[in-house]
């Protein structure tokens, strides 16, 4: 390895918005801040919340009237 062109790497503190803190080994000069950790994000926890994105399927099937997805009538194959 040829000496004085790779970067610092030593120890940072990653602080979460869920006030959850640990260390953990970067080329940052800084101390890091992050909105998701493991300790919040819903895939590491198992606790999933499902959120309807202002009732956009409540929109939908007042537009369409749950007659959208039927077949016509009378026109058979044969």
């Amino acid at each position: 390895m040829k000496t004085k062109i790779h970067p610092e790497y030593k120890e940072i503190n990653v602080r979460c918005a869920c006030g959850n803190t640990f260390t953990t080994r970067s080329t940052l000069k800084d101390d890091l801040r992050v909105d998701i950790c493991s300790a919040c994000h819903p895939f590491y926890t198992g606790k999933q919340k499902f959120v309807d994105a202002a009732g956009r399927v409540e929109k939908f099937q007042k537009k369409y009237g749950g007659d959208y997805f039927k077949k016509p009538a009378g026109k058979n194959k044969k």
